[in-house]
């Protein structure tokens, strides 16, 4: 992949781990609604032929030589974007629920408002979301945890179809939760006193195979996801409280 041509690029993402039934009309989609806008596959150790598919369907690729989950996933394409230069990045899932015809709602909300990160909530659109009960549930639980802690709502928490401008690039490059990364790096932004917003999108069901968050794994899921959230809330606290070493007071 070489830099970009312009100061303002947009650069769009998609982590895949076996993907290979959809990952084709997930870059298809994108190319149609933004065509000239490079599209970046982040294969994550699949074992299947997502990564083949990808490049046959006209996307860069860039192969993982370890299954590192989603949250290393992306962090690998947010460091390759941040080292080349790009100044937005949209990642789109690589299942198929997420609508490309969204993707410049998400970027003009970047560009325009200022914020370091742009949501796209299925929940700001009446009946535009596909979420099971347990799901739903959840997002409704982080939703309430979340309120007190960023100072404002967020419909969305878990949504995977995000933007971010070049400052939060620049964090996430060094930084980036490892697992199930979308609400812990809600709290890192605010923490640093960025800001984000959200914006309307549609969520469509899955392509092919199935999501990685089953039933069972839910209650793992809020467990670990909560404990990342404090942890990013005390090790922010303690950094705010250290005290300031001073040098040895010189003599007259």
């Amino acid at each position: 992949m070489t830099p970009p041509k312009t100061s303002d690029a947009l650069l769009v993402i998609v982590p895949a781990y076996n993907e290979a039934g959809a990952i084709a009309g997930v870059v298809a989609d994108i190319r149609q609604h933004v065509p000239g806008v490079p599209v970046l596959v982040i294969d994550d150790g699949s074992v299947d032929q997502t990564a083949h598919a990808a490049r046959a369907a006209g996307a860069e690729v860039l192969p993982l030589p370890h299954h590192l989950g989603l949250g290393g996933c992306v962090q690998a394409g947010y460091k390759l974007a941040f080292e080349l230069g790009f100044e937005y990045v949209i990642r789109v899932d690589g299942d198929g629920q997420h609508d490309a015809r969204d993707i410049p709602r998400v970027l003009e909300e970047l560009r325009t408002s200022g914020c370091e990160m742009v949501i796209g909530s299925r929940f700001l659109t009446p009946g535009a979301g596909h979420t099971g009960v347990v799901r739903r549930l959840g997002i409704w639980f982080f939703r309430m945890v979340l309120r007190p802690i960023l100072g404002k709502p967020v419909r969305d928490p878990t949504s995977g179809f995000v933007g971010v401008n070049r400052r939060a690039l620049q964090v996430f490059s060094v930084s980036f939760p490892l697992e199930y990364p979308e609400i812990e790096t809600l709290v890192v932004l605010q923490r640093r006193r960025f800001r984000f917003a959200e914006v309307p999108c549609k969520m469509r069901p899955r392509v092919a195979g199935r999501s990685s968050i089953t039933a069972l794994k839910s209650l793992y899921y809020i467990t670990h996801v909560l404990l990342g959230v404090f942890v990013n809330i005390l090790k922010y606290e303690g950094r705010l409280r250290r005290p300031v070493e001073s040098g040895p007071e010189r003599g007259d």
